[in-house]
């Protein structure tokens, strides 16, 4: 793959056919992966001049700021990006539990060898 996106200092996301590129947000002061969501290039601007997470909804077809209903949002720390430039990686303040669930992740479930899910003990709901 000869790609100059991997050797350049300019930021050039690599959207998918959707214009999404993949967003990896975890807190920034404990490294706990907190959800995975979908940005555009409004989003990533939206977050980048406002310092609050973005999102694009995919299931509701709109843009969204983390917390705008519940209150709990994501004050971004960093935004980092891979080497292809195809996923990016926000590292927040979390404002409370990142999850709809009121789970301090959305990774709170293990899934065993049998299919079943295990709920983890460390992410009680809030």
């Amino acid at each position: 793959m000869d790609d100059q996106r991997d050797r350049t200092d300019l930021f050039s996301p690599r959207f998918d056919a959707s214009g999404l590129v993949t967003a990896i947000v975890t807190d920034a002061d404990t490294g706990v992966l907190l959800m995975v969501a979908h940005m555009n290039a409004e989003a990533i601007a939206l977050t980048q001049q406002t310092g609050q997470a973005h999102f694009w909804s995919r299931s509701r077809a709109a843009m969204w700021r983390k917390g705008e209903t519940s209150g709990n949002g994501l004050t971004m720390v960093e935004m980092r990006v891979d080497c292809d430039q195809d996923a990016l990686l926000l590292r927040v303040t979390p404002a409370g539990p990142a999850c709809h669930t009121g789970r301090r992740s959305c990774f709170y479930r293990r899934v065993e060898a049998d299919g079943r899910l295990a709920f983890l003990d460390d992410d009680a709901q809030g």
